[in-house]
C-alpha cells in the first residue's frame, strides 16, 4: 500500500565461536579480534584505546584484559604492512618524584645527559623524538607504553621500567633498545656501562688506599639493574677483605631526598659508632648524604668518606667535591639511538649487549688531596653470548626469541677466576674441535687409501681375466 512504511526486520548479528586467547593469536591480533573476544563493538574498543570516558568501567576492564592477553597494539598491524616510517623514536624513562623541588630532584639528571646523546644522534638522520615518563608503580604504565609504541618506529626504554617478559612482547611488535639495562637481558638490545667493574674499582680504592673498613651502603631502587650490579660489586670487595664489613644499608630512590633520609637513618641508628665510608648507588643520593652530614656537623672526609656513581656536574660543586665513577651517559644515549636506528632498518639483527667503559674520578670526599682531581680508566666487564637449544632454522630476531624453542644467554666475566674459567673452557672447546678435525682428516686419508687399493685390485683382476 502506498505511503505505508514497513518496519525493517531486526538483523541478527553472528558473534561466532569465541577464539581461545593464545600467544599465537596475539601476534596478529586486530581491532576486530579484540571486539569479538570482548563481546563489544569496534567503536567501543576504539574508545577504550584512546582513553575516552564514555565507556562503563566493567566494559573498559574487560576490553583492556583482552588487549593485554592478545598483545594488541593499535596501528601496529597497519604499520607493519605498509612499512612506512614515521621517522620518530620514543624515549621512555621512569618518573621518580620527590617531595622537594630543587634542581637535583626535578628529574633524574642521568636521563638529561642521555637525552642529549639521543638527540644528537637522531638529529643527523632528520628524525624526531617523543619523550615520556612512566611511574613504575602505576599499573597503567605498560598500557601507555603499548599505545606509545604505535606512534613511533622504535623505543628507547630506561632500566627497570618494564620487566623482561613484557619487553619481549614489545620487541615482537616494535624495535626496542634498553638503556642501562640488565646485561643478562635476552630479548632486546642493551646499551649500558661497566657498573660492576666501576663500583668494584671504587670500593677497592677506599679499602686499599684509604684503609676504610666499616661501610654503609645507600642502595638504589630494587628494579634498577645498575643498582644491583653496583651492590654486587661492593659485596664482592667486602668478601675479599675479611677485616671489612657492611654495618648497614638503606634503600633509596636515586634522588637527593632519599639521600637525606639515608643519612638521617644512619645518624640515628649508628650515632655511637659511625661507619668510616658511605657508598651511594648514584651521585644524587650522595649529594643528599653530604648535605645532611654537613647539617649534623659531621666532617667529610675527616670523620667519614662519601662516594657516589655517575659523575653528574653538581657533584663536582659540593663541599668537599664528590668522588665518583664516571659513566659516559651522553655516549650511552648516542649508541642506544644508533643501535635502534640499525634495528629499525634491519629487524632481523641479533640482539646484543654493549658495555661502555667507566672511569674512576677521585676528589676530596674520599680523602684524596683537595683541589685536585684524578681520573683513572677502568676496564669494562666483558660479555659473551651464546645461543642455547636453538634449532638451525630459527630466526634470531627479538620476535623469534619470544618462542620457547631457544633463547639467548649472556655470560659475564665478573672476576679473574670467572674470566680464567671462560678462557679455559674456550681452550678446551678449541682442543676438542682440533681433535675432531684431525680425526676426520685421518678418516678421510684412510678412506682414500682404501679406495685406491680397491681400485688397483679390481684393475688387476680385470687384467688377469683378459
Amino acid at each position: 500500500m502506498a505511503g505505508v512504511t514497513r518496519p525493517m526486520p531486526a538483523r541478527r548479528v553472528r558473534s561466532g565461536p569465541r577464539l581461545p586467547v593464545t600467544e599465537e593469536l596475539g601476534k596478529t591480533a586486530t581491532l576486530y579480534d579484540v571486539a569479538r573476544l570482548a563481546g563489544v563493538s569496534t567503536a567501543t574498543v576504539s574508545r577504550v584505546v584512546h582513553g575516552h570516558d564514555r565507556v562503563k568501567p566493567d566494559t573498559r576492564d574487560r576490553v583492556q584484559a583482552v588487549i593485554e592477553q592478545l598483545g594488541y597494539v593499535p596501528d601496529g598491524a597497519a604499520q607493519s604492512l605498509s612499512r612506512r616510517r614515521k621517522e620518530i623514536i620514543g624515549l621512555v624513562s621512569e618518573d621518580r618524584r620527590a617531595a622537594q623541588y630543587d634542581v637535583e630532584n626535578m628529574s633524574v639528571l642521568f636521563y638529561d645527559e642521555v637525552l642529549h646523546g639521543v638527540e644528537a644522534k637522531i638529529r643527523d638522520h632528520g628524525w624526531s623524538l617523543l619523550i615520556s615518563y612512566i611511574n613504575g608503580e602505576d599499573p597503567r604504565g605498560f598500557d601507555r607504553l603499548q599505545a606509545m609504541s604505535a606512534k613511533v618506529d622504535g623505543l628507547l626504554i630506561g632500566e627497570g621500567i618494564v620487566e623482561s617478559k613484557r619487553l619481549a612482547q614489545l620487541a615482537a611488535r616494535v624495535p626496542v633498545v634498553v638503556i642501562a639495562g640488565a646485561p643478562e637481558e635476552r630479548s632486546v638490545d642493551v646499551v649500558t656501562a661497566g657498573n660492576r667493574s666501576g663500583a668494584f674499582a671504587l670500593a677497592s680504592h677506599l679499602v686499599a688506599e684509604h684503609g676504610r673498613r666499616r661501610f654503609f651502603h645507600v642502595d638504589g631502587p630494587a628494579n634498577a639493574p645498575d643498582a644491583r650490579e653496583r651492590r654486587a660489586a661492593l659485596e664482592q670487595v667486602l668478601r675479599k677483605e675479611p677485616r671489612c664489613r657492611l654495618i648497614g644499608t638503606y634503600r633509596g630512590s636515586f634522588s637527593v631526598e632519599s639521600g637525606h633520609r639515608a643519612a638521617e637513618q644512619l645518624l640515628s641508628e649508628h650515632a655511637d659508632g659511625l661507619p668510616d665510608a658511605i657508598v651511594c648507588a648514584n651521585d644524587q643520593m650522595a649529594i643528599g648524604v653530604l648535605q645532611m652530614l654537613t647539617r649534623a656537623g659531621v666532617k667529610v672526609p675527616q670523620q667519614i668518606v662519601v662516594v657516589g656513581f655517575d659523575d653528574i656536574y653538581p657533584g663536582s660543586l659540593q663541599e668537599p667535591p664528590l668522588t665518583t665513577v664516571h659513566q659516559p651517559m651522553r655516549l650511552m644515549g648516542e649508541h642506544a639511538a644508533g643501535r635502534l636506528l640499525e634495528r629499525i632498518a634491519r629487524p632481523d639483527l641479533r640482539t646484543k649487549v654493549e658495555v661502555l667503559p667507566t672511569e674512576l674520578v677521585l676528589r676530596a670526599s674520599c680523602g684524596c688531596p683537595p683541589d685536585a682531581e684524578e681520573r683513572r680508566a677502568i676496564e669494562p666487564v666483558r660479555l659473551r653470548r651464546r645461543l642455547v637449544k636453538a634449532p638451525a632454522n630459527e630466526t634470531r630476531s627479538p620476535a623469534a626469541l619470544t618462542s620457547k624453542q631457544g633463547s639467548w644467554k649472556t655470560t659475564t666475566s665478573d672476576s679473574p677466576k670467572v674470566a680464567g674459567a671462560v678462557k679455559g673452557a674456550s681452550k678446551a672447546v678449541r682442543a676438542t674441535r682440533d681433535k675432531r678435525v684431525d680425526r676426520d682428516e685421518h678418516r678421510g686419508r684412510t678412506r682414500g687409501a682404501t679406495m685406491i687399493r680397491t681400485t688397483t685390485s679390481r684393475r688387476r683382476v680385470a687384467g688377469a681375466a683378459d
